[in-house]
């Protein structure tokens, strides 16, 4: 059995999962805002609610969390959920919890579940896209996360924008302190402000996709922006990592077209005279990263190692 929590801004979601994958019990309650501790207690009780009469008292437990531990303090960075920041999460909650706890990045588990038993399974090479409020990845590889002794393997969403045009140059600001990141194009509030920036008008990810697809001009003219975008962005990423598959995830994800037009447009790009990498849309959706947390434990293992 395997037990997975997915903390997230305005909700914690927790699941235990069968050894072959089959849910059996899931929970959710609301994160507490600005209060650390508060978070930890939250998550020790609603972990022992979900293994209440499944026999997996002592389960290895799985996080996804919103950042990073750094291997460098053993504390939490990059969080959006700043009351996290600076805190030693997976002691502190293996303490509670008494049992093991590993904590991976929400788009790391998103990968991970997504390869494991989701629209790549058996790839050998998955690097997973979340497309939403922010801009985040993961990789894959043989099967087992890729993270990087920095922990910063697939932040994806933090380069430059490679080949930018006129128009994209110096790019917006980002609040990571740099200008031009993908994540400034590719997000959802990213898509929106590319709108905005073209006809003045304030429409969300969504609505300009709605009016694209019934021909109006100028929504057109931004997603083929859009999409143009990705494709450059993506075409960089299988130039360096090669991938089996693509897996996309989060809001914009939903957004059809994006699986025929992104990879008609990336062999631009990737340095390759044909490409076989797949884009595919999430199988799990927001079940993604709960059950890509607990699949951060291997089978059988006891969290001795």
């Amino acid at each position: 059995m395997r037990i997975g929590v997915d903390l997230g801004g305005t909700k914690i979601e927790a699941l235990a999962l069968a050894d072959d994958g089959v849910e059996l019990r899931r929970l959710r309650v609301p994160t507490p805002q600005d209060d650390y501790q508060a978070i930890v207690l939250a998550l020790r009780d609603l972990v022992a609610a979900v293994a209440d009469g499944l026999g997996a008292a002592g389960t290895p437990v799985g996080v996804a969390i919103p950042g990073a531990v750094s291997p460098a303090t053993g504390l939490i960075k990059n969080a959006n959920s700043t009351c996290l920041i600076g805190k030693p999460f997976d002691v502190d909650l293996a303490a509670a919890l008494g049992c093991p706890v590993r904590m991976a990045n929400d788009a790391n588990c998103f990968s991970l579940s997504e390869a494991s038993d989701g629209a790549a399974r058996g790839a050998d090479s998955v690097f997973g896209v979340i497309v939403g409020t922010g801009t985040g990845a993961g990789i894959v590889l043989g099967g087992r996360l890729h993270e990087g002794p920095n922990l910063i393997a697939g932040e994806w969403g933090h380069v430059p924008l490679p080949w930018p045009e006129d128009d994209e140059r110096p790019g917006p600001p980002c609040y990571c302190g740099k200008r031009g990141c993908i994540e400034t194009f590719l997000s959802g509030p990213g898509l929106s402000l590319g709108y905005e920036m073209a006809t003045g008008g304030a429409l969300n990810a969504h609505e300009i996709a709605a009016l694209a697809a019934q021909g109006d001009a100028a929504a057109e003219a931004c997603m083929a922006r859009y999409e143009r975008r990705m494709a450059k962005s993506l075409g960089m990423v299988i130039s360096i990592l090669d991938p089996a598959v693509i897996v996309l995830g989060g809001g914009l994800s939903n957004i059809s077209r994006l699986y025929d037009r992104v990879p008609a447009l990336w062999g631009e790009f990737a340095f390759s005279d044909r490409l076989s990498t797949r884009l595919l849309p999430a199988e799990h959706g927001d079940s993604s990263g709960v059950r890509g947390a607990a699949w951060l434990w291997p089978l059988g293992c006891d969290g001795s190692s």
